[in-house]
């Protein structure tokens, strides 16, 4: 059954990952850190509420290592901690706004077309819209298209990701706001 899994991730990984050297995301300069707070504890709960559609898929733990760290992942020199916040938040925003559109586009991809999650995607649209500029959206990473037999995995994959991303980035938002 290992093989199989190793198969599967060698083959869906690459769906996961999108085109090279997107233009990073600008914050808004103004974010409100309250709301933001609020709508990302909203999103974590969200994600933590799902249940698993396929009984088999629960005992599944799906890992792997991307040496380009990608999806992004909010790091230590992304700035995050307590005290760099107080006083200079935009490379920690910057990461947070990559991670939520890449989420985004994620769950607009053809990987959640048989079992949309509209809850999480207005979620996200909430938490787009607080932190980037006006008039501003950074540009959409087309997905590449997934064989049905893996999106299971790939929605499994995504999702466990998701949750480990609106964790830190609730913590992070919980402690800038208050």
């Amino acid at each position: 059954m290992a093989p199989l899994f190793r198969v599967c991730l060698c083959l869906c990984l690459p769906l996961l990952l999108p085109p090279p050297a997107a233009p990073v995301p600008v914050p808004a300069p103004g974010t409100d850190w309250g709301a933001c707070r609020n709508h990302s504890r909203e999103l974590l709960r969200l994600v933590a509420t799902l249940k698993e559609p396929d009984r088999i898929l629960e005992e599944t733990h799906l890992s792997e290592e991307d040496p380009k760290n990608w999806p992004p992942r909010i790091r230590c020199s992304d700035a995050c901690d307590p005290s760099t916040l107080d006083t200079n938040n935009t490379r920690c925003l910057q990461r947070i706004l990559q991670g939520l559109q890449h989420y985004r586009d994620l769950l607009g991809s053809d990987i959640f077309t048989a079992q949309p999650l509209p809850l999480l995607e207005g979620a996200l649209d909430q938490l787009l819209r607080l932190i980037q500029q006006e008039h501003s959206r950074p540009p959409q990473h087309p997905m590449a298209p997934s064989e049905t037999w893996a999106q299971p995995l790939l929605q499994r994959l995504a999702l466990q990701r998701l949750q480990s991303f609106a964790a830190v980035m609730s913590r992070v938002f919980t402690h800038s706001a208050s």
